[in-house]
């Protein structure tokens, strides 16, 4: 589990965002403020630090310097709208990225996974029970034999792999859907897509053992050998 230190002052941003990562399958770790976050680069180890610009007992340039000083792991900034000076003394002084407050959740969780795998923190294949899934190339195979999926299925899969330890609803799984094909898919289309997609990567469709079924909730990625 990924490791994210969220520097934030603005405790109902902090809330949100705390959720947020940990939906994701993330561990964030909050700290309010400059002095706070220095104490916790002391104390663990991260993989990626989000970090505020404008912080109540200093700044958040100041503060870039001593997370790497740390380590070296990805760092993104968070900015106020409009801010374009500040974007570009971050970006200058070698930030990964930036995000603009208010920010669209899905948009921050994108950079955060691009950053690290840029950093190499985060490994574009997966594997349970000999389904292989390599995300750079888009290349699926089950027991060594490549396996075609159609973009809405893949789109799904995908949607499984990047959350192995969270129940998937029925209408998070639609949202991700409809985003893919640009068009409605309504709750008959998604029934459709899991049985197909179970035919393709299941040993045996009837007693799945990758998209597990969770009664009155929607699905999960099951197995616990699976690796990312």
């Amino acid at each position: 589990m990924k490791r994210i230190l969220l520097v934030e002052d603005d405790k109902a941003i902090a809330k949100n965002l705390m959720l947020l990562l940990r939906s994701e399958g993330f561990h964030p770790v909050h700290a309010p403020g400059q002095k706070a976050a220095a104490d916790r680069l002391e104390e663990e180890a991260f993989d990626l630090a989000l970090v505020d610009i404008s912080l109540p007992d200093g700044n958040g340039f100041a503060l870039y310097t001593e997370i790497k000083e740390a380590g070296d792991i990805p760092v993104i900034f968070l900015t106020a709208s409009g801010d374009e000076a500040s974007v570009v003394t971050g970006l200058n002084m070698g930030a990964d990225d930036y995000v603009v407050k208010p920010f669209r959740p899905r948009e921050l969780v994108a950079r955060v996974k691009t950053a690290l795998r840029k950093s190499g923190r985060w490994t574009s294949v997966f594997q349970i029970h000999g389904l292989h899934v390599d995300t750079a190339s888009g290349i699926v195979k089950k027991d060594g034999k490549e396996i075609f999926l159609s973009p809405l299925e893949y789109r799904l899969l995908l949607t499984f792999t990047a959350n192995p330890k969270i129940i998937l609803t029925r209408d998070r799984l639609l949202d991700e859907l409809w985003d893919a094909a640009g068009e409605f898919v309504n709750d008959n289309t998604l029934t459709v897509y899991i049985k197909r997609l179970r035919e393709k990567i299941e040993e045996d469709p009837s007693d799945p053992q990758i998209i597990l079924t969770v009664r009155g909730t929607g699905y999960r990625l099951g197995g616990e050998d699976a690796q990312k």
